[in-house]
């Protein structure tokens, strides 16, 4: 038996229509301006190449290059400035801007937003929730579809090591460039879709080499306060194509703030620990010799839960130093009819943002009585079980240790407990701002 949960699709894009209307429009060019092959031939988009790192931090990589002044501020001229223009020029469908927002008290700040546009006018559809993994349909909505009017930029690896911007730069069809584009639904301030060799047309898995993209991303922004995330399928994504979202958001998310306890140090120096006192359980991963080393360890795990079928969902914090892990059960709990009428009037979709404590609500009465008690109730509804949790975590130690000889420490040689407290967020604030 097939799990299917029905809800009302996100619109991504302007160009985004219901699948009876992309599959009988003919063949011929479009004339959306998009990025098939139809409207491609000649176009030309600004192209940010990123320098690669060779040290976690930031700092001078391992050949000796100094840092020189980035020819365009990336966070705020070329991600926020852009999307401030499109906002300018009426590309979204709502002003989130002046969606009310507010800090909800309690022990870890949950965050509240109104936000009635974000579902309006739309029917609910079927999403099937119960295959993680499921193959690119070119039929339904993909990013291709998208007009060149909302994407922002191409996003790749600098051929000679130095950061570069090209305010018109050929698309790379061969090579299957990546790409910044705006949500036309944003949920906050800059939000944003990094969408990996968009003409590949890969869909909604995690693989190396685009996780490590995503990581390049956070540290080109060099901003705590503006984070990536990732939902798989199964876990509230509701376009198979592979996709990252970014925004800025200028308060700590609760779950950063929560303690941690540490399970272990890989060779690498990569620290996996896990979430203590949070509503949904999950690991995090820091550490690591080079980006690459935490990169290819978060995507390794996710790749683990991706074949085991288990859904998930990733939060990129810190500058890409920090990466929350979670899989989550509650759309498949909501397909077996075990989530309460209450729960599902609210009509909240907990996808990555939602359980990093930023809760986005469709009805006014929700967020007038918006409250640290009813924040944990949802999202102890989305977290597994204790006993699945630990099933789940012996199945991705299996996965990025390799077996016990790739382990430096073992839970039982360390097991202690850290605070990720507000004092800390606020140096790690700094630092990154002072990188910046």
């Amino acid at each position: 038996m097939m799990l299917r949960i029905k809800r009302v699709p996100t619109v991504v894009s302007n160009h985004q229509k219901d699948e009876t209307e992309e599959t009988a429009r003919s063949n011929g060019g479009c004339g959306k301006n998009c990025l098939r092959s139809c409207c491609i031939p000649g176009a030309r988009l600004p192209l940010y190449a990123f320098k690669k790192l060779n040290k976690i931090d930031g700092e001078e990589d391992m050949l000796g290059i100094e840092d020189n002044e980035p020819p365009v501020a990336f966070l705020d001229s070329l991600i926020l400035g852009e999307w401030e223009d499109r906002m300018q020029r009426g590309l979204f469908r709502y002003d989130v801007t002046a969606c009310e927002t507010k800090v909800i008290p309690g022990e870890y700040g949950f965050i509240a937003q109104l936000n009635e546009g974000r579902h309006l006018k739309k029917r609910p559809t079927e999403f099937r929730v119960d295959k993680v993994l499921q193959p690119f349909d070119g039929n339904k909505f993909n990013f291709t579809k998208v007009g060149q009017e909302e994407v922002l930029f191409q996003f790749e690896a600098s051929e000679d090591g130095e950061v570069q911007f090209h305010p018109s730069a050929p698309i790379d069809v061969e090579n299957a460039s990546s790409v910044v584009a705006i949500n036309v639904s944003p949920i906050e301030y800059g939000h944003v879709l990094l969408i990996p060799r968009i003409l590949e047309c890969l869909p909604q898995r995690i693989d190396r080499e685009s996780f490590l993209l995503a990581l390049y991303m956070a540290v080109e922004a060099g901003n705590p306060y503006f984070r990536l995330g990732y939902n798989s399928l199964g876990a509230f994504a509701t376009i198979n194509h592979l996709h990252f979202q970014a925004y800025y958001l200028a308060v700590p998310f609760p779950i950063e703030k929560a303690p941690t306890k540490k399970i272990t140090t890989l060779k690498d120096e990569v620290i996996i620990s896990e979430l203590l006192n949070y509503p949904v359980r999950g690991l995090v991963f820091e550490g690591g010799y080079t980006l690459q080393n935490l990169s290819d360890t978060v995507s390794d795990a996710c790749i683990c839960l991706q074949e085991n079928n288990i859904p998930c969902n990733v939060l990129i914090s810190d500058c890409g130093k920090r990466i929350f892990l979670l899989p989550q059960c509650y759309a498949e709990k909501q397909a077996l009819g075990e989530v309460s009428p209450e729960l599902l009037d609210t009509q909240v979709n907990p996808a990555v943002w939602e359980i990093s404590g930023h809760m986005v609500l469709k009805r006014r009465k929700d967020y007038d009585e918006a409250s640290d008690e009813n924040a944990w109730r949802l999202l102890a509804e989305v977290s597994l079980s204790d006993e699945r949790f630990h099933e789940v975590n012996k199945l991705i130690f299996e996965s990025v240790a390799n077996g016990d000889s790739m382990l430096k420490e073992s839970v039982e040689e360390k097991n202690t407990v850290t605070e990720s407290s507000h004092r800390t967020m606020v140096a790690r604030t700094q630092e990154c701002l002072v990188q910046q």
